[in-house]
């Protein structure tokens, strides 16, 4: 505690409160606690530990030698008790658009890509939260991968930090925005993506506001009424795709076991706990959901609940899907329908098309 002196005997430090199994854990899993903790069994100050953290989550640093207000003792020592394993770049892509597609590698040799969507307005950036999907919804390219695992937090952390580097470099910008779009289901990697959100808006972190945040599912009922009772402050949208639960079987088997009914009560249960912005996103596909019938269905579901907005998305082809993006008059014409009816929705247009960094098109592609 603040002011005590060293323990006598203190415990090995590899095993303290059973938070460290082996020398080389990752010491980003630790907690700011777990951290004073630690330094304190070593007698050192437990200003310390908010030193290294602060390296670790504000500097982003990546390795303990660049821990320069550090002794060269105590950074040794954290050298031979601790990893620190973070994500690089293995390859970049630029759109004729703007648009940067990176493929990242994990410390154990796995890819994964996110993309840096340039506008006017704003700098977002599309992360992924699993190696792979696990959904194999079949419009989607990363839903013919298999998944390998989810990412950690911190993995996902430097996913946002590596890419708002880029936006600074290219952009003369940070990021103004994030989505949780990229590869696999952010709700099936609860736990980490909830973290990663935390780490991403702590002043202690990247400091970015939670309403510039938002989490897309498949439609994990479940996870979204967990959601609720976390009080979570960022903003969720649904990939809805077809509004009947035939053709939503027929293209996301998750809808299978979270059929419509389930995922309508499920965002009612989220926003009367949060209140936070839902949006539906809606990729047309060509003589499957794009006629009038489909759009009255899709405004029958969006008079059930209270979101702000639907996104009509264009289809980006995949080599493995059977898809097509429908004629302009017919977009025209489904959009021209939703104003009708007072829906508010939005087409929009896909960005980073010439290096298959579009929506629904992330899957490692070797020829990054």
């Amino acid at each position: 505690m603040p002011g005590h002196a060293p323990l006598a005997n203190p415990p090995n430090p590899l095993y303290l409160c059973g938070m460290l199994k082996t020398a080389n854990k990752n010491i980003r899993q630790l907690s700011l606690s777990e951290l004073e903790q630690y330094f304190e069994t070593l007698g050192e100050k437990k200003f310390r530990a908010k030193q290294v953290y602060e390296w670790l989550w504000l500097k982003q640093a990546h390795s303990f030698e660049a821990m320069t207000n550090l002794s060269k003792e105590l950074r040794t020592k954290l050298t031979e008790n601790f990893s620190l394993p973070a994500l690089t770049i293995d390859a970049t892509q630029y759109s004729a658009d703007g648009t940067i597609k990176s493929r990242f590698r994990t410390v154990d040799k796995h890819l994964v890509e996110g993309v840096l969507i340039p506008t006017d307005d704003r700098k977002t950036a599309c992360v992924s939260s699993q190696i792979g999907c696990s959904l194999s919804c079949k419009f989607c390219a990363t839903g013919y991968m298999d998944r390998k695992r989810n990412l950690e937090f911190d993995e996902i952390y430097d996913e946002v930090v590596l890419i708002n580097q880029q936006c600074e470099r290219v952009y003369n910008k940070k990021l103004s925005n994030i989505v949780f779009m990229g590869m696999g289901e952010p709700l099936l990697n609860y736990k980490n993506v909830l973290h990663a959100i935390e780490r991403i808006t702590s002043p202690d972190g990247l400091g970015m506001s939670a309403r510039r945040i938002t989490v897309s599912t498949a439609g994990v009922a479940k996870m979204i009424k967990q959601l609720g009772d976390d009080k979570v402050r960022f903003k969720l949208a649904l990939s809805l795709h077809a509004a009947n639960d035939n053709k939503r079987n027929e293209i996301m088997p998750i809808n299978e076991t979270n059929n419509l009914k389930a995922l309508i009560e499920a965002l009612n249960y989220f926003y009367k706990k949060t209140e936070n912005e839902i949006t539906f996103e809606y990729i047309l596909f060509k003589n499957f959901n794009d006629s009038l019938k489909d759009a009255d269905e899709l405004i029958k579901i969006y008079r059930q609940v209270p979101a702000d907005l639907v996104n009509i998305i264009e289809y980006n082809p995949i080599d493995a899907a059977r898809f097509e993006k429908p004629e302009e008059a017919t977009v025209n014409q489904f959009m021209a329908y939703l104003e009708r009816n007072r829906v508010n929705a939005r087409l929009r247009r896909s960005r980073g098309k010439d290096i298959d960094a579009a929506c629904g098109q992330l899957a490692n592609k070797d020829q990054l």
